[in-house]
C-alpha cells in the first residue's frame, strides 16, 4: 500500500487528486491540503502548479458545504436515537448547537462576519464543515452561509499559505 501511495503521489495527476480529496476530509480540509501542495512543489519535480492546486483545494473544500447545510442536520436528528450511532450523532448535534449559539451570542447581527472568521481562522474544530453545520442549526440563510464560508476559506488559505511560505508547512500539516 505504501508503494502505491508513493507511486500515486509521484505523478502530477495523483498529486492534484490528493490535494483535492484531502481538502474534502472533515477536520483536515484546506488547512491540511495546502501543506501537501507546498510539499509537492518543493519535493517533487512533476511540475505541480500551485495556483491550480489552490483552485482544486478551494473547490474540494466547498463541495461538502451544500450537502452539510441541507442534509447533515436531518441525518443527525434521524440518527440521534439509534442504538449504535446515537451517541456520536448526539455529540455532533450538541457540538453544532453549542457552537452555533455561542457564535450567535457573540455576533448578534454580525453573524456573517462571525461565521467568516470562524471558518477562516485555522484552529482545531473550526472550518467549512463545522461552520456550515452551525449555520444550518442556526437557520442562517443558505446564500449568506455560502458567502461567509467562501470568504472564510479564502482567509484560511491566506493564513495557511503564509505559514507554509515561512517554512512551517510540515508542522502545520501534522497538527491540522
Amino acid at each position: 500500500m505504501a508503494e502505491f501511495i508513493r507511486f500515486f503521489t509521484g505523478t502530477l495527476v495523483g498529486q492534484y487528486i490528493t490535494v483535492f480529496v484531502v481538502s474534502m476530509v472533515p477536520l483536515i480540509e484546506l488547512r491540511g491540503a495546502i501543506p501537501f501542495a507546498y510539499g509537492f512543489v518543493n519535493t517533487t519535480d512533476t511540475g505541480f502548479n500551485l495556483l491550480l492546486g489552490y483552485i482544486l483545494i478551494a473547490v474540494g473544500n466547498m463541495i461538502p458545504v451544500p450537502l452539510i447545510y441541507f442534509f447533515a442536520r436531518k441525518i443527525l436528528e434521524w440518527g440521534k436515537d439509534r442504538p449504535v450511532i446515537g451517541k456520536f450523532f448526539r455529540f455532533c448535534l450538541e457540538k453544532g448547537e453549542k457552537g452555533g449559539k455561542k457564535l450567535q451570542e457573540k455576533a448578534g447581527r454580525g453573524l456573517f462576519v462571525a461565521l467568516l472568521l470562524f471558518v477562516g481562522i485555522p484552529l482545531p474544530g473550526t472550518g467549512a464543515w463545522t461552520g456550515t453545520l452551525a449555520a444550518s442549526i442556526l437557520d442562517m440563510d443558505f446564500k449568506k452561509t455560502v458567502g461567509a464560508v467562501i470568504c472564510g476559506i479564502a482567509l484560511a488559505a491566506i493564513i495557511v499559505s503564509v505559514v507554509c511560505a515561512l517554512g512551517f508547512g510540515a508542522w502545520l500539516g501534522i497538527t491540522a
